[in-house]
């Protein structure tokens, strides 16, 4: 999963870093909140660690911009060294998914991102086939139906489409395509390869509002697949 950590603090962004690495995520670091909301302007995510304190705006602030100004609500994690009851409902009502007080323990941080994952993915395991009628998509067969018929997919417009699905709803960049779907040690792929992909998916799965689904472009952006009404 793809991680935005904003902390100023170098020393505690880089563990961060490295234990979330661990974990097989990829992680973007910011110090300070002008240059994080810049990038998730134009970027997307699977998570945020926002630390409360910081040199411009608090973490509380920016999470209050996320969801009320940007209509962001990616899942939020405070960390911060206010341990006290009323520090932590603060965060809770600013929006924020969960609380971790520092110092943060690896073990801690790795299964409290996993277990807001599996929330916001409404609690399926990963492996769970998905049901986005009228389609289905079948994980063991890597497979993808409408109505009942098979669609012919490669093994990538297979996992760009689960990934779509997986993130129904939300703008997600180019760039977090690329780590997610070509990884991202892959630098010989570009941002054409993407957009070719990406209309030769939604013409093979005929996303459109007869089929009560619409993959959208976001200028300088990315996609966003959305579920429209019949």
């Amino acid at each position: 999963m793809r991680v935005g950590v904003l902390e100023d603090d170098p020393d505690q962004a880089e563990l961060l870093r490295l234990w979330l690495t661990h974990a097989e995520h990829t992680v973007n670091c910011y110090a300070d909140a002008a240059s994080f909301l810049r990038a998730v302007r134009h970027d997307s995510f699977d998570l945020y660690l926002l630390d409360w304190v910081l040199p411009d705006l608090s973490g509380i602030d920016v999470l209050r911009k996320l969801r009320t100004q940007m209509a962001d609500f990616t899942p939020a994690i405070i960390v911060t060294a206010k341990d006290e009851e009323q520090s932590i409902v603060r965060g809770l009502e600013a929006g924020a998914d969960d609380y971790l007080v520092k110092p943060v323990r690896q073990a801690e941080l790795g299964a409290r991102v996993a277990a807001l994952l599996r929330r916001a993915a409404g609690g399926r395991p990963e492996q769970e086939d998905l049901d986005v009628s009228p389609y289905a998509v079948n994980i063991t067969n890597k497979t993808v139906s409408l109505h009942g018929e098979a669609i012919s997919l490669t093994n990538r417009e297979f996992e760009l489409a689960l990934f779509f699905f997986r993130n129904a709803g939300k703008m997600v960049s180019r760039g977090h395509m690329l780590e997610a779907i070509w990884g991202i040690e892959n630098k010989s792929v570009s941002t054409r390869t993407v957009d070719t992909h990406v209309s030769r998916l939604r013409k093979k799965l005929k996303l459109s509002e007869e089929n009560g689904w619409l993959l959208s472009a976001i200028y300088q952006h990315g996609y966003r697949l959305e579920r429209i009404a019949a």
